[in-house]
């Protein structure tokens, strides 16, 4: 009501200018279901007067029954009017879940991925004078993997880690908790399912349907498999208020992944790139409005960070305005350099969505003084280990067949250097 002309103007710069009717059709069932809510008033408090007129005229001998008749007829349409703004309010919800959230000033413009820019490269790109392997011909060779038996055992899209492999998986784990605990952030275990309406106020649920593993679909509010441990620590402050002196919130978080991957993108046939199940640490900021863009910035140097003290080359791309997912006030992806396609493949997705997930779930922050207000919430992947597993062994390949573990990675693997054939 207050921002219209705001959030049309943010809507025309994201180049998605069929949802302006949305924000006219939200406008008009607002007015309609406020107009509606005050004649409900009005006739309660008819109601009301009818009970007292009834009440005086029979004791004046009067007769009672047109005030009866009339008093029998109000909650008829009292009922026939609420039914009908629930019925509006389920359109408002839906309708509002599809407007976009207020981006950042200083979101590139553009329409798509193909126009985002590039902020930073960092680390050289290694040089092989052998054929390099992609990550499936080395695991394969190395006995680190098994591809054909998850494939027979769970579909396409699943795998098995074998020997050193397995153990460099954990080992990224254990990394990514020491760095993110040395940072005095909250270490959450999740639980690996979530309710549907933590989904739906997290993120657009109709755009991203084919990827959510519903457990029960007959439910109202269906369980999922969780994608990621961003949705069960934004479930998990669900009506909570919390006050300003414990923002901001800092929480990351390690869980087991799933999606479903059916969309434009599909499965890996073979590989850890693309798969329905990975193992990921999430980082996590719930805090002030006019603490957001520190908690943004601080996110990203922690990425940074765990890639440089990995020795993975990596580019940081923001992403421009026709690409931004519609909850996202502005977010940058990390990419980490495959030498096997020349090309960057995203690890880690930073992204501030403001209050458009607070909102929905009813996190609200109390100040000292006692001004109230929605909580900003803000997310980025640590380390996914299945991806960042790729970049390790494509890029650490060796001549010989072997790969270097990163020096980081060491000491939680007994010290061993290499992966060498089990």
């Amino acid at each position: 009501r207050e921002h219209a002309e705001e959030i049309k103007a943010n809507i025309k710069k994201k180049g998605e200018e069929e949802k302006l009717a949305k924000v006219d059709e939200l406008l008009s069932l607002d007015e309609g279901w406020r107009k509606d809510k005050k004649n409900i008033d009005d006739l309660r408090c008819e109601r009301n007067k009818v009970s007292e007129d009834i009440n005086t005229t029979k004791k004046a001998g009067g007769d009672i029954t047109p005030l009866l008749e009339k008093a029998k007829s109000i909650p008829t349409q009292i009922k026939k009017l609420e039914e009908k703004n629930t019925a509006n309010e389920e359109v408002m919800k839906r309708l509002a879940g599809q407007i976009p959230n207020i981006m950042h000033d200083d979101v590139p413009v553009g329409k798509s991925e193909d126009d985002n820019p590039t902020i930073k490269e960092w680390g050289e790109k290694p040089q092989f004078d052998f054929e390099v392997k992609n990550h499936v011909e080395l695991c394969e060779a190395l006995g680190i993997a098994d591809f054909d038996a998850s494939g027979e055992v769970s579909g396409t899209g699943f795998y098995y880690l074998k020997g050193d492999l397995a153990l460099l998986n954990q080992a990224l784990i254990q990394f990514a908790i020491s760095h993110m605990s040395k940072k005095n952030y909250l270490y959450v275990e999740p639980p690996l399912m979530v309710r549907k309406h933590v989904l739906d106020a997290a993120m657009d649920t109709e755009g991203f349907a084919e990827t959510i593993y519903k457990v029960d679909t007959e439910e109202e509010d269906p369980v999922c498999l969780i994608g990621t441990a961003e949705h069960p620590i934004l479930g998990m402050m669900e009506n909570k208020v919390i006050e300003e002196n414990e923002l901001p919130f800092k929480v990351f978080g390690y869980s087991m992944c799933f999606r479903q991957e059916i969309g434009s993108h599909g499965i890996n046939e073979k590989g850890l790139w693309r798969t329905h199940q990975f193992n990921k640490v999430e980082q996590f900021i719930f805090c002030l409005p006019e603490q957001t863009w520190d908690a943004y910035e601080e996110l990203k140097k922690n990425s940074e960070e765990i890639l440089e003290a990995l020795e993975i080359p990596y580019r940081l791309i923001e992403i421009c305005t026709g690409d931004l997912s519609l909850w996202k006030a502005r977010s940058h992806d990390f990419e980490v350099w495959r030498p096997t396609t020349k090309d960057y493949g995203e690890v880690m997705s930073l992204s501030n969505c403001t209050t458009f997930q607070a909102e929905e779930l009813g996190i609200r922050y109390v100040k000292k003084n006692g001004e109230r207000g929605t909580m900003h919430t803000l997310n980025n992947t640590a380390l996914a280990t299945s991806r960042i597993m790729v970049a390790i062994l494509e890029n650490f390949q060796n001549k010989d067949g072997s790969v270097t573990i990163p020096t980081i990675l060491r000491a939680y693997m007994g010290g061993k250097e290499k992966i060498e054939k089990q």
